[in-house]
C-alpha cells in the first residue's frame, strides 16, 4: 500500500450509501478503488476500515492505511455531487489528520464505477437533469444507436461531433426520431457566389430583329454565364459546353443561338432532353415564348406509337425531344430536314451506366446526320466536325469539364454561380417518422414568405411512384405526386398548380429530378436511392441545386431524412447513413462514358444502321472507348448485321432499344409460345434480379 501511497496523484471520494468510494488515480489510470467505511468517535468521525476490490472480491485493510495513502496522494479530490451532511463527515476527518481536500464536479457515472472524471462547463454533458462527462455520454450515445441498428461511422462521428458541440445528449439522441433541431441538423452551407463578369446588354446584341425584339422585351442586361457564352461566340455559330449551377440561366444560351439562326434561315434547332416530362415542360415553355415566331414540335419516345395527338412535326422550325425520341427517328431513318443547332440538356448524362452510352451514340449518329452533304465545314472555322450546326451542350454537374469539352470539341464556357446560399440539413427517421418530419417541414416553409414576397415550395424525393402517393395523401398541406406514371395533362396541371403557389409541395421520384423547372425553396430527399440505386454525387448535387431561386427566394433548404440502417434493395452494399454522409462529403465525378460487352454492341449495331460502312468512324468520335471490332464480331455472331449491313432482325432489335440479352430473351419467349405479357413479366423479373 505504501508504494502504491507514493505513486498516487488523486485520491478521490464519492458518497456511496453510508460509505465512500475511494479511487487511486495516476496519470490518469485508476490504480485501485475500494470502500471506506467511518465511524462516529468522541472527537469527530474516524477511518472504520478499508475494503480494497480486486474483481468480485475484496481485501480489508487497516484504517491506518487508508491515512497514510491520503497524506502520500498529490492530491484529494470530493466529488460535487456528495450530499452536503456526507461532504461535511469526510472534510472534518481529512481536518482532523491536516489533509487538504478539494471539491470538485465530477461524472457521476464515472464516480458510481470508482473512477474519477472531473467535467467542466466546457466538457460536461448535460442529460436526465444531470452532467456526466463525454465518455459517458458516448457510451449511451452508442447504446441508443445500437438500439436503432446498426449506423455508420461517418454518422456516428457527425454525432459524436453534434454531442461535443452542444454538450446535450438528449438534443443529439432526439435526432435519432426526426426531431427538428435546426442548429443541430445543419450540416452546412454552400454560400452564394458571384463571380466578376461584366454584364452584356441585350441591345448589344446583333440577332435577328424578332429575337432581339424578343429577348429587349424581356432584359437588359444578359445574366453572367449568358454573358461569358455570348463573349465566346454562343451568337455566333460556336460550340460550346456551358457547365454552371442550377438556376444561372444556361438554357436561354441555346435558344438564343438557335432561334436565331432558325429566323436567319441557318436550319432548325432541335432542343433535347433525358426525360418526357421535361421535354413537355420545355415544349410548352418554348410554345408561348417562341410560338408567333417559329413552329415547334414535340419528339419524344411515346411518338414510335402515336405523334403525340399530332405535335410531332419533322418540318418544324424547333423540335423539342427527348434522346430517346431523336435516336428513334435516326435509327428508323426519318428526315429531320436541316439542322441549325442542337442544344444537349443535362449532358452530363454521359456518365450514367443506364443511358450514357445510348447518349454518347445519339451525339454521334446526329452529328453524322448533320453533316451528310456538307463537304465544306473546314472553310466556317468553326471546331467540330458537324458541318454547319452548332452545338450546344448544358449541365449543371461535371466533374471534369475541361476533358468532356475536349471531348465534345467544344469551347468550355464554365461559371461557378451560387445564386442564394444552400443549407444542407441532417436528421435519422425510419419510414413512418419520415412522412411526420415531412409535415412538419412543408408546412414550416409555406407558412413563411421570402423577401420576394413568394412562400416557400417543397419538392419531396422519393424513390418509388407509390411511395410519392403514400407521402402526398398524408401531407396536411396541399400537395401533388408527380412521377412519370402520371399523363402529361395531370403533370402540367401541377406544374401550373405550383407556379402559381396553390401547392405547398409535389412529392416526385428521383428519376424525374434532371431539369423538372419547379421553383422550390426547400428539397427534401425522403430516400436517397434511384429505384433500387443510391444517387451518385452528380444526381445529388444536381437534385439539391433545385432549392431556392434568386428572384423567389433569399435562400435554399435541403434536408436528407436518412434511415441508418437501411437499404432499398438486397444488392445495394451500403446502407442510408453512409449513402448521406457519402454524398454530403463528396466530390463531383467525372464524366465517362463507359462500354460494356451489351452497350458496345448496341451502339455499334444503332451505327450500322444509321451509317453502314461509317459506323468505325461513328464509333471512333464517341466519347467513350467503344471497342468496334469485337463488337462487329459479336453482331455477325448474332447475326444482328449482313456485312455493314443491318439484318431485319437487327434493324427490329435497334429499333426497339433492345440490348442483346433482351433481344434473345424475347426471341426465346416468341420461340416457345409465351404469351407476350408473360414475355414482358419475365424480362421485368429478370431485371429485379
Amino acid at each position: 500500500m505504501s508504494q502504491q501511497a507514493a505513486q498516487v496523484e488523486t485520491l478521490f471520494l464519492h458518497e456511496h450509501g453510508e460509505e465512500f468510494r475511494v479511487a487511486a488515480h495516476r496519470d490518469g489510470e485508476r490504480l485501485f478503488h475500494g470502500i471506506l467505511e467511518l465511524k462516529e468517535t468522541d472527537a469527530g468521525p474516524r477511518p472504520r476500515r478499508l475494503r480494497v476490490k480486486d474483481g468480485t472480491s475484496e481485501e480489508l485493510r487497516s484504517p491506518d492505511q487508508f491515512v497514510d495513502l491520503a497524506r502520500r496522494a498529490a492530491r484529494i479530490r470530493i466529488s460535487e455531487q456528495t450530499a452536503p451532511f456526507a461532504r461535511e463527515r469526510i472534510r472534518e476527518m481529512l481536518d482532523a489528520y491536516q489533509i487538504e481536500a478539494k471539491v470538485v464536479r465530477t461524472c457521476r457515472l464515472c464516480a458510481s464505477d470508482g473512477r474519477y472524471s472531473p467535467i467542466t462547463s466546457e466538457t460536461a454533458i448535460e442529460t436526465d437533469d444531470e452532467t456526466i462527462c463525454p465518455e459517458c455520454a458516448r457510451q449511451q450515445l452508442d447504446r441508443e444507436l445500437a438500439f436503432k441498428g446498426s449506423i455508420g461511422s461517418d454518422a456516428r462521428d457527425r454525432l459524436e461531433e453534434l454531442l461535443l458541440e452542444v454538450q446535450d445528449l438528449d438534443r443529439v439522441t432526439n435526432l435519432l426520431s426526426g426531431q427538428l433541431d435546426p442548429d443541430l441538423t445543419k450540416f452546412d452551407e454552400i454560400s452564394a457566389t458571384v463571380d466578376e463578369v461584366d454584364p452584356v446588354r441585350v441591345d448589344s446584341l446583333d440577332l435577328h430583329p424578332g429575337m432581339q425584339e424578343h429577348l429587349e422585351s424581356r432584359f437588359e442586361t444578359l445574366l453572367p454565364v449568358q454573358s461569358l457564352a455570348v463573349e465566346h461566340g454562343a451568337t455566333e455559330g460556336r460550340d460550346q459546353l456551358v457547365v454552371s449551377a442550377t438556376a444561372t440561366g444556361k438554357t436561354l444560351i441555346g435558344e438564343m443561338a438557335g432561334i436565331d439562326r432558325v429566323l436567319n434561315g441557318k436550319g432548325k434547332m432541335l432542343f433535347l432532353v433525358p426525360l418526357v416530362a421535361l421535354a413537355n415542360q420545355k415544349y410548352e415553355q418554348f410554345q408561348d415564348r417562341y410560338g408567333d415566331m417559329v413552329d415547334v414540335s414535340l419528339r419524344v419516345g411515346a411518338s414510335r406509337i402515336a405523334d403525340e395527338g399530332g405535335r410531332f412535326d419533322p418540318e418544324a422550325d424547333v423540335i423539342v425531344g427527348t434522346y430517346e425520341g431523336i435516336d428513334h427517328a435516326l435509327r428508323t431513318g426519318k428526315d429531320l430536314g436541316t439542322v441549325g443547332t442542337v442544344v444537349i440538356d443535362e449532358v452530363h448524362t454521359l456518365g450514367e451506366d443506364e443511358r450514357g452510352h445510348r447518349l454518347d451514340g445519339l451525339i454521334s449518329r446526329l452529328k453524322y446526320y448533320c453533316e451528310r452533304g456538307t463537304t465544306e465545314a473546314s472553310r466556317h472555322g468553326r471546331s467540330g466536325d458537324s458541318g454547319d450546326t452548332q452545338w450546344v451542350y448544358l449541365s449543371a454537374t461535371v466533374g471534369n469539364p475541361g476533358q468532356l469539352a475536349d471531348q465534345l470539341r467544344a469551347t468550355l464556357i464554365e461559371f461557378e454561380e451560387r445564386p442564394v446560399p444552400i443549407e444542407r440539413h441532417v436528421t435519422f427517421a425510419d419510414g413512418r417518422e419520415k412522412i411526420e418530419t415531412e409535415k412538419k417541414l412543408v408546412k414550416r416553409a409555406f407558412d413563411n414568405k421570402s423577401s420576394k414576397g413568394y412562400r416557400g415550395q417543397t419538392i419531396i424525393f422519393t424513390n418509388s411512384r407509390r411511395r410519392c402517393h403514400q407521402i402526398s395523401r398524408k401531407l396536411e398541406y396541399s400537395s401533388a405526386p408527380y412521377h412519370a406514371g402520371l399523363d402529361n395533362r395531370k403533370r402540367q396541371r401541377v406544374e401550373r398548380q405550383f407556379a402559381d403557389q396553390d401547392l405547398a409541395a409535389v412529392v416526385t421520384t428521383a428519376a424525374l429530378a434532371a431539369g423538372v423547372d419547379f421553383p422550390a425553396s426547400q428539397v427534401i430527399f425522403d430516400s436517397l436511392a434511384m429505384g433500387i440505386e443510391w444517387l451518385t454525387v452528380q444526381e445529388f448535387s444536381q437534385m439539391l441545386g433545385r432549392a431556392g431561386r434568386p428572384d423567389y427566394h433569399d435562400k435554399g433548404t435541403v434536408y436528407m431524412l436518412v434511415e441508418p440502417d437501411c437499404s432499398y434493395h438486397n444488392s445495394m452494399e451500403m446502407t442510408e447513413d453512409e449513402v448521406a454522409f457519402k454524398l454530403l462529403k463528396g466530390e463531383m465525378e467525372p464524366v465517362i462514358t463507359r462500354y460494356d460487352e451489351g452497350a458496345a454492341v448496341e451502339e455499334t449495331l444503332a451505327n450500322v444502321t444509321v451509317a453502314g460502312a461509317q459506323a468505325k468512324r461513328l464509333n471512333d468520335r464517341m466519347v467513350g472507348e467503344v471497342p468496334t471490332k469485337h463488337a462487329l464480331g459479336k453482331l455477325l455472331e448474332y447475326e444482328f448485321i449482313d456485312g455493314l449491313e443491318p439484318t431485319p432482325l437487327g434493324r427490329a432489335v435497334t429499333r426497339h432499344f433492345l440490348a442483346p440479352d433482351e433481344a434473345f430473351q424475347l426471341l426465346d419467349g416468341i420461340r416457345k409460345g409465351q404469351h407476350p405479357y408473360e414475355i414482358v413479366a419475365d424480362m421485368e423479373l429478370r431485371d429485379e434480379h
